[in-house]
């Protein structure tokens, strides 16, 4: 067997198979069963399978995928060329990974840089679900629309599941912590909207007995008639009292409620109308006699207050007015009888002893004064000084003022 030999390996006359690797003869394998260039060309396409290895990994970091996966891969391929059983230049192969591992670290920096980046956004976007369903938690229980609240926690429970899914790993003790929050808030909502219903339901059965109460009265008022209004208007404050339920029995309930309120409205509707009827008479002459009241003269206040008594007594006799004329005709009559009142206190007034002895008094002071204050405006007039003589002047005008008054109502 003959010897075959190239620049990075060769095969001896046994079948041996040698590379030169770094300078240096391994023997990498034998066979003596192979031709020279048969076993020659095995070895070399074990070379062939490594620089495609290689390139494979260059390319990869050029991409600039998975970074542990990239690291891994060139990890493993040196390891291969620790002493691959091939025939190549493998010390450029060796140089080519090392080389591509600078910019494996740094696509490793790039990816933990990254990674924390996708963390910090995970854990945010859980806060931000925990801190919402805490705050419908820690809602109003007797405020909260139920209705939207639970669909909105089951919104927040689903988009939940899909950051676990979806989103970057955070850490163990982290996301039980967020977790714990946010179960703790959902049950707590849970707890609240059993309490509530359970309330409302305590709430309708309540209010159902109330308002069945209420209607049976209220239909047992409507044999008397007109009589029940007052009676039904009562119950009618006791009904609005009662909390809404809105259900259909409350809806039933009230429809007959208020069957029973329209009977006895209308019932008192017929009576007002017949009354008025009856009273239009009635106001034809109470409308004559305020026109003769209003004609009193009250300059003769005893004629006025005997012509009063006489219309008075008229009055009574003419009996009940339309209900919508009563405010009317009682506030003309009234007018009337305050005038004479009126007059009757004045005249009281002016001849009561006491007032008449202190508007005497007052007189008398006034009249003391104004004679002083002449006194002092003539001084003034003599001493020639324009100033004394306006003040004096302005005294003396002002209790002559005073003085009419006095004597214009004594």
């Amino acid at each position: 067997m003959s010897t075959v030999q190239t620049n990075h390996g060769r095969v001896d006359e046994n079948g041996n198979i040698y590379v030169l690797d770094a300078g240096v003869e391994r023997l990498i394998g034998s066979q003596p069963e192979l031709s020279p260039e048969d076993a020659l060309a095995l070895y070399v396409k074990k070379y062939d399978d490594l620089v495609s290895s290689v390139r494979l990994l260059e390319q990869r970091v050029k991409a600039k995928a998975d970074a542990k996966s990239i690291n891994k891969s060139a990890l493993k391929t040196l390891e291969e060329l620790r002493e691959p059983q091939a025939i190549g230049d493998i010390q450029t192969l060796r140089n080519r990974v090392v080389a591509v591992q600078e910019s494996i670290i740094t696509l490793l920096a790039e990816a933990a840089e990254n990674h924390a980046k996708e963390v910090a956004a995970a854990l945010l976007a859980r806060e931000a679900l925990v801190t919402e369903a805490e705050k419908i938690a820690a809602s109003n229980p007797l405020k909260t629309n139920y209705k939207v609240a639970s669909a909105k926690m089951i919104e927040l429970f689903a988009t939940w599941q899909s950051l676990q899914k979806s989103s970057a790993k955070v850490s163990k003790k982290t996301a039980d912590e967020l977790w714990h929050r946010f179960s703790k808030a959902r049950n707590t909502f849970d707890a609240n909207k059993r309490s509530y219903f359970a309330s409302q339901d305590a709430l309708v059965k309540a209010s159902k007995t109330a308002k069945s109460d209420l209607v049976a009265k209220a239909e047992a008022l409507v044999e008397k008639g007109a009589d029940a209004a007052i009676a039904y208007r009562e119950l009618l404050d006791a009904w609005k009292a009662l909390p809404k339920t809105k259900t259909k029995v409350d809806d039933t309930l009230w429809a007959r409620f208020k069957v029973a309120g329209d009977a006895i409205y209308a019932a008192k509707s017929a009576r007002v109308e017949a009354e008025n009827v009856e009273f239009a008479a009635n106001l034809k002459v109470k409308l004559e006699i305020l026109e003769d009241a209003e004609k009193i003269d009250v300059t003769d206040l005893d004629a006025a207050k005997s012509a009063m008594k006489n219309i008075q007594a008229r009055w009574e006799k003419a009996g009940k007015v339309p209900r919508d004329s009563i405010k009317s005709t009682e506030d003309r009559l009234k007018a009337v009888e305050q005038k004479i009142r009126n007059i009757e206190a004045e005249n009281w007034r002016k001849t009561d002893p006491s007032t008449i002895d202190r508007t005497n008094s007052v007189r008398s002071q006034l009249e003391a004064s104004i004679a002083k204050l002449e006194m002092e405006l003539a001084q003034a007039k003599d001493s020639g000084d324009a100033g004394k003589i306006a003040k004096a002047q302005e005294a003396l005008e002002t209790k002559q003022a005073w003085l009419a008054v006095v004597v214009a109502n004594a």
